[in-house]
């Protein structure tokens, strides 16, 4: 569904005011929004799938590890697919709570598509360069939205997510190094031309909640705090947006209808976007694939 259509509907949760500046600036930061009787749980959940990584030795397809893990002190990036290792996430994620507010900015009929749980292992855990989501996975329209929740909030030095705002009115930009390989990050070239006034970084208690269009530039720095940053980032989409590559990140849940009814039609932007790789072929987390290019950039 395109914004003018989606603007026909009333808002359920956020203020006009709110939703308009999602649709001008490509992301929305909503304070403290998740009650703290959720985010309990969604703790309790988050410390059982990471004591299971106390077995694991090397990077797989749902941890992504960090330097240093170990059985005695896991260290985590990433959990893949949370909704798949524990029923609560995917409890939260069709909770009205959720879906209500992704309505609001995709349409009243709305789709799941991936999830990811960015743990962020504090001291020292990595950045992500300055990239778009949807040229990993494009939609027959621009209305993904992808849905951060900070489980214990996110400070300065906990490495925030951080938005160039209004680029999802600009370029999709390339995802591929020079060389051609995909590393979901700009190119050098295009990330100079970020200015820091157009950078807005988004911190808040814990249960704040961000909302970011598929197609603004965000990346995060370091986190060079003491503490980790979990950050619970399912993807959704209007009913009518279908996704026409094979997705990088497989589940039994992506294409459930959480919110509303299945479309009959598919909603068509013809605004063009990069395909990615044949995921068919494998999937290796990003964060390999720029190290990968930052060694190949080095060695010629």
């Amino acid at each position: 569904m395109k914004p003018d259509a989606i603007l026909k509907h009333s808002p359920l949760v956020l203020t006009e005011a709110q939703r308009a500046a999602y649709f001008r600036e490509g992301y929305l930061v909503v304070e403290n929004y998740v009650p703290e009787v959720w985010l309990r749980r969604l703790r309790s959940a988050m410390a059982e799938v990471i004591d299971r990584s106390r077995t694991v030795a090397a990077s797989n397809d749902v941890f992504v590890l960090e330097q240093g893990h170990s059985a005695d002190n896991p260290r985590l990036h990433r959990v893949t697919s949370p909704q798949d290792q524990h029923p609560v996430f995917w409890e939260f994620m069709c909770d009205p709570l959720i879906t209500d507010l992704v309505a609001d900015v995709v349409g009243p009929d709305v789709k799941f598509h991936h999830a990811k749980l960015n743990v962020k292992a504090g001291n020292g855990s990595r950045e992500f360069k300055w990239h778009q989501d949807i040229q990993a996975w494009p939609h027959t329209d621009y209305s993904p939205v992808t849905v951060g929740v900070y489980i214990d909030g996110c400070t300065d030095e906990q490495g925030p997510l951080a938005f160039v705002s209004g680029s999802h009115k600009g370029p999709l930009y390339s995802l591929y190094d020079e060389l051609g390989n995909f590393t979901v990050s700009l190119r050098d070239s295009d990330a100079r031309l970020i200015s820091d006034s157009q950078v807005k970084r988004a911190t808040g208690g814990p249960g704040t909640t961000i909302l970011l269009n598929c197609r603004t530039v965000h990346g995060s720095t370091r986190n060079t705090s003491n503490a980790a940053r979990p950050l619970l980032l399912p993807v959704y989409s209007s009913a009518d947006s279908f996704c026409y590559v094979p997705s990088p990140i497989v589940s039994p849940h992506m294409g459930d209808i959480v919110r509303g009814k299945a479309a009959r039609y598919a909603s068509f932007d013809v605004r063009p976007c990069e395909l990615p790789p044949d995921w068919r072929a494998g999937y290796r987390a990003p964060w390999s694939l720029q190290q990968d290019s930052e060694k190949a950039r080095m060695a010629m």
